[in-house]
């Protein structure tokens, strides 16, 4: 008799941890699939980025080209870069300028401490 509860328990516990281990396989399941679907997603991701590069590569090398046969073109072209170039210059110091102003509320922060 002693015997039979002693097989009974062990049973039972051995069904109790067959239980728990099936939970645990079912969770690392569910994890690999997270993992599977999350790896699909960033591959699409990384494929499209790709393109997104070369077209950028491609559309640079033309860029490149244009501004190098605009260069050897002779004297007027070169003017016209440096105008350009300086214009440029000048909108991000106006823009750089009136973001400055926004940011610090209208007036320049004045050097002195408060008392």
């Amino acid at each position: 008799m002693g015997i039979n509860n002693k097989e009974k328990a062990m049973d039972y516990e051995n069904r109790a941890m067959t239980d728990q281990l099936s939970s645990k396989v079912s969770r690392l399941k569910s994890l690999a699939f997270d993992i599977d679907m999350d790896t699909r997603e960033h591959n699409r991701l990384l494929d499209s980025m790709g393109g997104d590069f070369d077209s950028t590569e491609t559309f640079l090398g033309g860029s490149a080209g244009r501004l190098s046969k605009m260069l050897s073109g002779g004297r007027g072209n070169r003017r016209v870069l440096c105008y350009t170039a300086g214009g440029l210059v000048a909108v991000f110091v106006l823009f750089y300028y009136v973001l400055s102003r926004i940011s610090w509320g209208g007036s320049v922060p004045s050097a002195e401490a408060p008392l």
